[in-house]
């Protein structure tokens, strides 16, 4: 009962460390004075390493990371925009079945450069995608119980995107999959 107790209470300082770290996260995006340092770097190497940082994870559920990158610089905020990528394949693996695929593209269609995050996995219910960037918005959890998160991710992400200009879109079926598009221009 012990270890099933403790294991109880060391899930749920997990899940609180995760909450303060997201709120304070998003407060300091909030602010006037978060820090914004944006430098020229190569987008599709970025996008490599976030794919390396969230190794463990994907491998744990057999996921077949599929990379389409091709190779283009951005100007931008490296630390945030890391933040985005990796809440964005975070998502894409916790939504995702065991031996799913996920893939990864940029492409430079016309005047943006687009980065597509795209799943196989239990898709998102039309009537929750208007809110599915708002704080706090959880898509109906007894669709997944098993599915740990405190519904700022994707509003961090939407956040950092809009200190840069840039923009994010979504496609989604249930029982399909979802595919989170992010714009960037290359005039940026």
């Amino acid at each position: 009962n012990q270890k099933e107790y403790l294991h109880i209470i060391y899930q749920e300082i997990e899940r609180m460390s995760r909450l303060s770290e997201n709120l304070l996260r998003i407060a300091s995006l909030d602010s006037e004075h978060h820090p914004y340092h944006p430098v020229s770097y190569r987008l599709d190497e970025q996008i490599r390493n976030s794919v390396l940082t969230t190794e463990p994870q994907w491998n744990k559920k057999h996921i077949d990371i599929q990379l389409d990158l091709e190779p283009v610089e951005i100007y931008a905020d490296k630390d945030l925009m890391e933040q985005v990528w990796l809440n964005l394949i975070t998502n894409a693996i916790k939504y995702s079945d065991e031996n799913g695929v996920i893939e990864i593209a940029i492409k430079i269609i016309g005047s943006k450069i687009t980065v597509v995050v795209k799943d196989y996995g239990i898709g998102i219910p039309k009537e929750a995608l208007p809110n599915l960037f708002a704080r706090f918005y959880k898509v109906d959890r007894s669709r997944n119980r098993s599915i740990e998160g405190n519904g700022l991710g994707l509003s961090i992400v939407k956040k950092i995107l809009s200190i840069h200009n840039f923009s994010v879109g979504v496609e989604s079926e249930e029982g399909v999959g979802s595919t989170f598009t992010v714009y960037i221009p290359i005039s940026q």
